[in-house]
């Protein structure tokens, strides 16, 4: 329960109505909001929430106001106002007061790529022995981690915090909000070039967590990632990684299975065999992260083969979806370089282990959010899927286009997802190993939605090509 004295010490605001003194949760959402929540209205780029906050108080017992919105308002008997200057600033000093209360660990999460994985495998193997509150989704911004926050409660055993970034400062703010005990860096990647402007940028970003943290867990095979410490950070380190490098946690006798991956990790505890309901390589580094984080909190090495084992992935995150004896790489959240070239690496080894006569096939959208590094960026993974004896590319989008003329013969260049579906649908063979990537703004989700359209009364994909 949120105490309302609670609430009135964290934001400094004042009471303009006395109704409810406790409040099962806050909302920031109108649309969703239940009776014995505490409604905060915050304004974003095309909407302010204040002009819900009338309707909200039909249903819900309270709500956190801005002061000059609050002036000339008479508020109905029986609910809760509380004034305040900045509603989002009152939305942060609230989860950074329920935060400094908590006595459980809090672990928070950042890197270029692999964040949410890793923050639900982390979420999985701690769920084995404490209740864990964690970010949804990917709300890991100065909004949804703070409202995270807010939901913690007597029984909340430990927190998992992805933080993402967009621009240097947003990891300094979040890590302000959430004090974490213990930090992971998954890796450092091209990604939000066009507001960091370089590499070394993002790296800096990253790496706004080191001052806050009491032990860091991070990725010892990105040397670029290890190149940025220097004596940024002198508490305890432990790294994770597959190569032979000196890790703390690694991983070795490495088989992809078709449906996932088995792997041991290799720790100071002791070795432990994993079958891993994920695929690709980049997935196994996530779960030595997980490892890592479990093993500084003393789990032994049961519990995190029960966790990580239990986990089943993250919807539209490299899943793997078969239609027929069609393989489909659906890998369609977000895109930047890294993890581009990481995906069409497990098209590659997926495609390696197919009979003779299947094909390769990578239907990828534009990479947003690159700046003036987005021209080359699009024509080196052109050059990399020809290296890489890729079958058919489909590009999506007037950035890819520069890819497909980089890549040549077998190419095709369109406008929308839904162009790409139709195409791919008239070119696809029973046998394929098909990827499907692109940037959140590119809608790739649509090219699978066609395909599965398609699909005769058996669940067989209709196909022409090969008969």
């Amino acid at each position: 329960m949120l105490k309302l004295a609670d609430i009135l010490a964290a934001t400094g605001g004042q009471l303009a109505a006395r109704g409810a003194d406790e409040f099962t949760r806050v909302s920031i959402d109108s649309r969703t909001i239940k009776s014995g929540e505490l409604f905060i209205p915050l304004k974003g780029d095309r909407f302010d929430g204040h002009d819900f906050v009338m309707d909200s108080l039909k249903i819900c017992d309270g709500i956190l106001v801005n002061s000059s919105w609050a002036e000339n308002i008479e508020f109905s008997a029986g609910k809760t106002v509380i004034k305040v200057d900045d509603t989002l600033l009152a939305l942060q000093e609230l989860a950074c007061f329920i935060r400094k209360r908590f006595r459980g660990p809090v672990i928070a999460v950042v890197g270029s790529n692999g964040k949410t994985t890793t923050k639900e495998l982390i979420s999985s193997v701690l769920g084995t022995s404490f209740k864990v509150l964690k970010t949804e989704g990917n709300l890991n911004n100065h909004i949804g981690m703070p409202l995270c926050i807010t939901r913690a409660d007597e029984d909340t055993g430990a927190m998992v915090l992805e933080m993402g970034t967009n621009r240097p400062g947003d990891v300094d703010l979040l890590c302000k909000i959430a004090l974490p005990d213990i930090g992971v860096i998954t890796n450092i990647g091209a990604e939000h070039l066009e507001g960091f402007g370089s590499m070394e940028a993002v790296r800096d970003a990253e790496l706004e967590i080191l001052p806050y943290l009491k032990k860091t867990v991070l990725n010892g095979d990105d040397a670029f990632l290890i190149g940025g410490l220097s004596l940024k950070f002198t508490g305890p380190i432990v790294t994770f990684g597959i190569s032979e490098k000196e890790n703390d946690i690694t991983a070795g006798e490495i088989v992809s299975t078709g449906n996932g991956c088995s792997f041991s990790i290799h720790t100071y505890a002791g070795k432990v065999s994993i079958q891993s309901q994920l695929s690709g390589r980049f997935n196994i580094y996530n779960s030595l992260a997980a490892c890592a984080v479990a093993h500084t909190l003393g789990l032994g090495l049961d519990r995190i083969k029960e966790g990580l084992e239990a986990f089943g992935g993250v919807k539209m995150r490299f899943e793997i979806k078969r239609i027929g004896r069609i393989t489909f790489i659906y890998d369609v959240y977000n895109a930047n370089p890294s993890s581009m070239k990481a995906s069409i690496e497990e098209l590659v080894s997926i495609a390696n282990k197919r009979p003779a006569g299947s094909r390769s096939i990578a239907v990828l959208g534009d990479m947003l959010e690159l700046g003036n590094f987005s021209i080359d960026a699009h024509k080196e993974i052109g050059n990399i899927l020809k290296n890489k004896g890729i079958d058919l590319f489909i590009g999506v989008g007037p950035l890819m286009k520069e890819g497909v003329s980089t890549f040549g013969r077998n190419a095709s260049a369109v406008e929308t997802a839904d162009d790409a579906g139709k195409l791919l649908t008239d070119q696809i063979a029973e046998g394929d190993v098909v990827l499907i990537k692109g940037s959140r703004g590119m809608k790739m989700e649509r090219v699978m939605e066609f395909i599965e359209k398609h699909k005769d009364n058996s669940g067989m994909l209709v196909v022409t090509r090969g008969k």
